[in-house]
């Protein structure tokens, strides 16, 4: 096929089949090993494989739908209910917590979109694209960065999948609540959650290997039978607490004046830097869409879908506290206490779903972005299935997330910390790719390590100083907050509270002023230049890239 030769051109192989069977021979164990783990499409020219190479028109299928379907299940899970909740937990009312999640995710929507245009209009993931803008080699740096807090939120979603089959086994055998803990309580973490823990683990594994692509019907799936479960939830607790006759919508905030500005502000910082992940990696998915239109409906999915699991979570958390005297802030607890044969046949019923949902939402939506990073940092050996294998290794084991979700403070100070290294890497990709390059970027190009998008050496020193100046102020406010060992003075806490604005605006700024006083001329180009603009390369050519030049001046002839 013409696409084939055009994304799977390699450097050519001289080597007779006689020599290459001789040199086989002479090689060691380990040799024959490598050889062995090695990807087939993998190209050392432009160290790349298929899964990191744009994607090719015949695999652009993604529609308006898809992508509107992507957000439903990406939102109406169990980690849906927990932000709102938490944020009431701290002290909110329940209408600041709806407002504060209402705008986080409206802004979360028209961000995605914005960022994820590059990978629309060049088919191109986020690891390629980072090169355009931070210098083949410094885009390392970032591109470890996100995969490292893909796999945070990887693991963060691993243990509620956990908590619902922990659920699902409460329902079929009740006596699970008597197994005794053999594991100490500084650990954050019991034996029968161990247990769960590991079943979750295990059945999620399958999953990684069949790959997104094939399991559209999973997302289908959960998209229908997760918002039925959140409304059965919903109008048991409204039953229950309407039986009490105190008003559901009754409680307020128990902060006041200056205090609870600033909890409204670091609450909509923290749930709108949570969203960060999804921000940097947008090319991932949009990469996939037919035209760049496509993905507008997410700027409505987002917010939407929010806001309504949102609503639900808020009811429930707040008749939760009604009814039991704590805010319950996972709704895998509340269909804990259904303890009827009927109420465990529902429970049941919620926590496969929530089941299903947490699969799907952890497949998409982390996984695959961290091996999508683990793909371009090693191209020859691992491909997005490998990649998300060794995430789900790593983010299951290492990272511990029942310490993480230990508490909801903590789960706030984990969202809004890691945004301030993300949100300046975001703000300098959509300024460089709409301001400074004028979305005209040469993708043969992000593939040629003496290429352009090398500036000097590798590293595009703007970047490093305004991804630099972004976040170090912010440091003095991050470390008191997230190891609670020492407290900050007021203003260094508040500036940290506005953390994600103050790296979006200055880092971009800075950029924008260091390229145009200083522009790296070689990386600006007349028109944009995809990459089935190659010419399709004979068996006989040496490098893989054609030179930009060339490709300038037949778009110039054209």
């Amino acid at each position: 096929m013409e696409s084939k030769e055009l994304y799977n051109v390699s450097v050519d192989e001289s080597s007779a089949d006689g020599e290459q069977n001789n040199d086989t021979k002479e090689l060691t164990f380990w040799q024959k090993f490598d050889k062995f783990i090695q990807l087939d499409s993998a190209s050392e020219g432009r160290r790349s494989n298929h899964d990191l190479d744009p994607v090719p028109p015949e695999e652009r299928t993604w529609k308006t739908r898809h992508y509107a379907l992507f957000w439903i299940s990406d939102h109406l899970s169990v980690s849906g209910f927990r932000s709102a909740a938490s944020l009431m937990q701290v002290g909110m009312s329940w209408r600041l917590s709806l407002a504060c999640i209402a705008i986080s995710n409206i802004l979360q929507g028209i961000f995605i979109v914005i960022n994820g245009m590059v990978g629309a209009d060049y088919h191109i993931p986020f690891s390629i694209h980072s090169r355009s803008c931070f210098g083949y080699y410094l885009s390392y740096l970032f591109i470890c960065m996100r995969m490292v807090v893909g796999i945070f939120w990887y693991a963060i979603q691993v243990y509620t999948g956990a908590e619902c089959v922990r659920s699902m086994i409460y329902a079929i055998w009740p006596s699970f609540h008597n197994v005794a803990n053999h594991i100490p309580a500084s650990q954050n973490i019991t034996t029968q959650f161990m247990v769960a823990y590991v079943i979750y683990f295990v059945s999620c594994l399958p999953f990684h290997y069949v790959g997104v692509q094939r399991l559209k019907w999973l997302f289908l799936v959960k998209s229908i039978t997760t918002p039925i479960c959140a409304f059965a939830i919903l109008g048991w607790i409204v039953n229950e607490v309407k039986k009490t006759g105190i008003p559901l919508t009754a409680a307020g905030s128990t902060l006041t004046g200056s205090t609870l500005g600033w909890t409204f502000v670091g609450g909509v910082n923290s749930n709108t830097g949570s969203g960060t992940t999804l921000m940097v990696n947008a090319p991932d998915y949009s990469r996939y869409a037919r035209k760049r239109t496509d993905t507008y409906i997410s700027a409505f999915a987002i917010p939407f879908t929010a806001v309504i699991i949102t609503v639900i979570g808020v009811f429930v958390a707040r008749g939760s506290e009604i009814l039991y005297g704590e805010i319950l802030w996972d709704p895998l607890l509340v269909i804990d206490k259904w303890t009827s044969h009927g109420g465990r046949a529902a429970a049941f019923f919620c926590a496969f779903s929530f089941y299903l949902s947490q699969l799907g939402l952890n497949i998409a939506a982390n996984s695959l972005a961290s091996a999508n990073d683990m793909n371009c940092l090693f191209p020859r050996y691992i491909n997005i299935r490998r990649g998300q294998f060794i995430s789900a290794i790593i983010g299951s084991w290492a990272l511990t997330p029942w310490n993480i979700l230990s508490s909801a403070s903590g789960f706030l100070n984990f969202m809004g910390g890691y945004s301030i290294w993300l949100c300046p890497i975001f703000a300098i990709l959509v300024t460089d790719y709409f301001f400074v390059h004028k979305q005209k970027i040469n993708v043969p190009e992000l593939y040629n390590f003496h290429g352009p998008y090398q500036y000097y050496k590798g590293y595009n020193w703007r970047a490093f100083i305004a991804f630099t100046v972004a976040w170090v102020p912010l440091l003095p406010g991050f470390i008191p907050v997230v190891s609670g060992f020492t407290s900050a003075h007021a203003g260094i806490a508040n500036l940290y509270r506005l953390g994600f604005w103050f790296g979006l605006f200055v880092a971009s700024l800075i950029y924008y002023i260091l390229s145009r006083i200083w522009p790296d001329k070689a990386t600006y180009f007349e028109v944009g230049i995809q990459m089935e603009d190659l010419p399709i390369h004979n068996a006989a050519m040496e490098t893989d890239v054609v030179d930009s030049v060339d490709l300038n001046e037949s778009y110039e002839k054209k």
